[in-house]
């Protein structure tokens, strides 16, 4: 995951950074086509893997919901940032450093199962 989110960071750095043509716009779209939804199927192996699957339509219903509600703050802020400053450039910088701060948060995640003790029952 954490590969995938610096993968995704550098390409809009590239973007940014060179002048914007057809070519560049398509490299870009590219770029992020391939890494679009590459976190989706790592995410609920993820989440699977860690804490077993009894619960899993919860536990990732709850992280694909958070994934909307932050999909839907990213453009709506976009357009009250271009709305006030005319461009997007704040928020192509803030979604290079979010970015980032997402692969710092992911890369030290263990990937091993939970170790979970088993309650003693009393003997009668």
């Amino acid at each position: 995951l954490a590969i995938l989110y610096i993968a995704r960071s550098f390409s809009i750095i590239a973007f940014v950074m060179i002048p914007v043509t057809n070519t560049s716009a398509l490299l870009f779209a590219s770029f992020t086509g391939l890494l679009f939804l590459g976190t989706v199927p790592l995410t609920s192996g993820l989440v699977a893997q860690i804490f077993g699957t009894q619960y899993m339509a919860m536990l990732y219903g709850f992280a694909f919901s958070s994934h909307q509600v932050g999909s839907f703050l990213g453009i709506w802020i976009g357009g009250v940032v271009f709305d006030l400053t005319g461009n997007y450039d704040a928020i192509w910088w803030s979604a290079i450093v979010l970015g980032f701060i997402a692969a710092a948060m992911h890369w030290p995640i263990d990937e091993r199962p939970v170790v979970r003790t088993r309650l003693q029952t009393p003997a009668t």
